[in-house]
């Protein structure tokens, strides 16, 4: 889960983006001032006992990671820097060398609504090509460390996803910018996308999707039955391209 925000326009974009598919599952497109963490419950309103939430830390909002908790889901997130803790329980040192500090935690404050029990991962993560220090929080307490930390870099593929629809659908720059006209543009590129994606689906599109939105720019106003077209362009087999595969999603051997 993540936002996208366009000052120039004062919009933000909450979604929730499945991990098997890299399709939006959730959206809400919002001109309001509204903290991102009260959006976090209505993007998190119906996932289910077992399933994952990723979210950045500025969705955090303790009494609902307890509910969520309490829902029997699984979250991973990052801490912020000013979280006041105690230390319950340190984890057996990990092999890993990039993994620093591995506990047991819990708030500070008793009065506070949060889950009785977290887990907290210092760890060395890759991030653009340079090795930085993160601090993760989860409720799980069985997954490796590791699994954790890679957990959370899936939630990544949410700011490759805007960063496609951005370029590929011309989405960096809005035609209006009052409220009406901001909520049609972006509601407007994410259809156009799931769209595509689906035509992808039925052609078994084997190229980028960025040559895929391309091609039927070109043939918008043909007639032209556009499953023949594309399965006759260049190679028709394979599979799509930089979308995810459902055992990308999960860790064999650690969940």
């Amino acid at each position: 889960m993540a936002k996208h925000r366009r000052r120039k326009a004062a919009a933000k974009t909450h979604m929730r983006l499945n991990l098997q598919s890299l399709l939006p599952g959730f959206v809400i497109v919002d001109t309001a001032a509204e903290h991102d963490n009260k959006r976090a419950r209505e993007l998190c309103a119906d996932l289910k006992s077992g399933e994952i939430g990723l979210f950045d830390k500025g969705y955090v909002d303790f009494e609902h990671l307890r509910d969520l908790d309490q829902r029997g889901v699984h979250w991973v997130t990052r801490a912020k820097d000013n979280m006041a803790f105690e230390v319950v329980e340190k984890m057996p040192r990990s092999k890993d060398e990039k993994i620093l500090r591995d506990e047991i935690i819990q708030l500070k404050d008793p009065n506070k609504a949060a889950p009785e029990l977290m887990r907290r991962i210092v760890a060395i993560v890759e991030v653009d090509g340079q090795e930085r220090e993160m601090t993760f929080l989860t409720n799980n307490l069985d997954w490796s460390p590791r699994t954790v930390a890679d957990l959370y870099r899936c939630r990544w593929q949410i700011e490759v996803f805007f960063k496609q629809i951005k370029q590929t659908l011309q989405l960096a720059d809005f035609l209006g910018h009052n409220a009406n006209a901001v909520r049609w543009q972006v509601w407007m590129a994410l259809l156009v996308y799931v769209l595509l994606r689906y035509l992808s689906y039925l052609s078994k599109w084997a190229h980028s999707f960025t040559r895929l939105f391309t091609i039927l720019r070109a043939v918008l106003w043909a007639k032209l039955d556009l499953l023949k077209l594309l399965g006759g362009y260049g190679t028709a087999g394979g599979s799509f391209r930089n979308l995810a595969r459902p055992d990308q999603a999960y860790f064999p051997g650690f969940l």
